[in-house]
């Protein structure tokens, strides 16, 4: 007995069970690599990774920011923008931590791992979905806001000219991302994403330097408006998320680090957490003065929309929603590069 035991251990060392699997997994694996183009050109720059993140979380929410300061007011409208970039900032390096935690292995998509994390099939089924709403609602979003930004465009350069309709500010907005969507990978549009956060950081500060430049109003006051008690209460929890979903972009943090070479002396987290920092600076200079300032020229009678508050000058506010839509196209395409889909479909032509 004691032999056949032995026997058994040597053979469970010298081919150990699924084996055979894993080696093929392995190769399948490196075959759906291949086909899928997104992050195949591991070659981007630590700067590559600031630009993405800017694209990806910064947006027109911005514009809302000081409509969410006057439901929260002061103390909590200050305490909940710092909070949440600091509990943003903490679970973004956590992710780019795990990107490489085992060693040998880059998780480059969000299913993969969940899929380490809660196993093959029931990490698909937690990770998937939620991935899919946020990429399809953020998409829908986009595309709704882009054609809306073109809109105003158009009627404040031309305020003489036949109205059009939104869907047809929409459908041009489609039309570019039709043609940017042709771009594989994050690379390939590393040029697109970097217009987009250049265009995110210059309508944020034509926001804040217009207000400044606007004055404080009279009568300015900063208590909330509520008719009663429930209408104080959905006020607040929609401005908390508001100011939430403002540091959105976590979705395809993954995909960004997977753009970047990694060596094991130069692990990729050391050049994504670099971009990261400078992002989060830039979002902080997107974010809080625009939040702060636009709250205390317009106190509580700041519309959702602070460049409608503003108003004038026409040819300013022109520039800031034209420089809104130019952005958007950028992040749609940031949030439309997740492949779930298309790893796990294509992964039937190289076997299972």
């Amino acid at each position: 007995m004691a032999s056949l035991g032995t026997e058994s251990s040597n053979a469970f060392k010298s081919n150990p069970p699924h084996q055979e699997t894993i080696e093929g997994k392995s190769e399948r694996e490196k075959k759906i690599e291949e086909w899928l183009p997104i992050n195949a050109d591991r070659n981007a720059k630590w700067w590559y990774s600031s630009f993405h993140n800017i694209t990806a979380m910064v947006g027109a929410g911005v514009l809302g920011l000081p409509h969410a300061m006057s439901q929260l007011g002061w103390g909590p409208g200050v305490t909940l923008l710092i909070l949440s970039w600091i509990i943003t900032l903490y679970t973004l390096w956590q992710m780019v931590e795990m990107h490489e935690m085992v060693p040998g292995k880059r998780f480059d998509r969000y299913h993969e791992l969940g899929q380490h994390a809660f196993g093959e099939k029931l990490g698909l089924y937690i990770v998937v979905p939620q991935q899919l709403i946020v990429e399809v609602g953020g998409g829908i979003v986009y595309m709704v806001t882009g054609g809306a930004s073109l809109k105003k465009f158009h009627d404040t350069v031309c305020p003489s000219c036949k109205p059009i309709k939104l869907s047809f500010f929409i459908m041009i907005f489609a039309s570019a991302q039709f043609v940017l969507s042709h771009l594989p990978s994050f690379n390939s549009i590393s040029g697109v994403s970097l217009v987009a956060a250049v265009m995110s950081l210059c309508y944020s500060t034509i926001a804040w330097t217009a207000s400044v430049h606007k004055g404080t109003q009279e009568n300015v006051q900063y208590t909330k408006k509520a008719a009663d008690t429930t209408e104080l209460v959905f006020n607040f929890f929609n401005a908390l998320g508001t100011v939430a979903f403002a540091y959105a972009g976590h979705s395809v943090v993954l995909e960004i680090q997977a753009t970047i070479p990694s060596t094991p002396e130069k692990p990729s987290k050391v050049s994504m957490w670099k971009g990261v920092i400078v992002a989060y600076i830039i979002v902080a200079l997107c974010y809080w003065p625009v939040a702060i300032i636009g709250y205390w020229i317009f106190g509580n009678e700041v519309n959702d929309n602070i460049l409608i508050s503003l108003e004038k000058p026409s040819w300013l506010i022109a520039m800031a929603n034209l420089f809104v839509g130019f952005h958007v196209i950028g992040s749609y395409q940031c949030v439309g590069k997740e492949n779930e889909f298309q790893t796990k479909f294509n992964s039937s032509f190289f076997g299972s």
